[in-house]
C-alpha cells in the first residue's frame, strides 16, 4: 500500500502532496520536511529506494522534480518505480512534456490525474488510453460549466440593467 506522495522540488519546495493514511497535520509538515532533508542530499549514483521509520520511500528525479511514495516494507519497491513513471507518462502526454510550472498552475489537474491512477494507496487503472478518456471527459465537463457560468453571468447582467 501506499502511504503518501510527494512531490519535491530540487530546491525543497513542496508541489504536490496525497495522503492515504492518517497523520495530523504537524506530523505531515514532519514527515516533508524529514523526507525532503534525505531524498535531497542523496547522491545521484545511490539506488532510488530509502529506508524510513519502518517503510520504504520509493523516489525518482525528472527534471527539477524529485517524485516519491512512502510504502510498506514488504512491498515491491520496482513496482512502486514504475507506478510513479506511469504517473509522469500520462503527466507528460496531457501537459506536453511536463514541468514544474505545469504543476504550480494546474495542480488541480495533477491530483485528478493521480486520483484516476491511485485509489487508497492502491493502483486503480493501469491503462493510459483509459486514463486519457477520463480526463478528457473531465475537462470537457469543466468546459461546459464553465459556459453555463459565463451564459447565466450574462443573463444576469442582462436583467440587472
Amino acid at each position: 500500500m501506499i502511504h503518501f506522495v510527494l512531490l519535491i522540488s530540487r530546491q525543497g519546495k513542496v508541489r504536490l502532496t496525497k495522503w492515504y493514511s492518517p497523520y495530523s497535520q504537524k506530523e505531515r509538515s514532519k514527515v516533508i520536511r524529514e523526507l525532503s532533508g534525505v531524498i535531497l542530499h542523496r547522491g545521484p549514483k545511490l539506488c532510488n529506494f530509502v529506508e524510513w521509520r519502518g517503510f520504504k520511500v520509493v523516489y525518482k528525479r525528472y527534471a527539477s522534480l524529485y517524485f516519491c511514495m512512502c510504502v510498506d516494507q514488504d512491498d515491491n519497491e520496482l513496482e512502486v518505480l514504475e507506478i510513479i513513471h506511469y504517473y509522469v507518462e500520462i503527466l507528460d502526454r496531457y501537459f506536453g512534456s511536463v514541468c514544474e510550472l505545469d504543476l504550480i498552475f494546474n495542480f488541480h489537474k495533477a491530483y485528478y490525474i493521480l486520483d484516476e491512477i491511485l485509489i487508497a494507496g492502491e493502483l486503480q487503472e493501469s491503462s493510459k488510453r483509459t486514463v486519457g478518456r477520463l480526463i478528457a471527459a473531465q475537462d470537457s465537463l469543466v468546459e461546459i460549466a464553465k459556459e453555463q457560468a459565463n451564459s447565466l453571468s450574462n443573463i444576469i447582467a442582462q436583467a440587472s440593467k
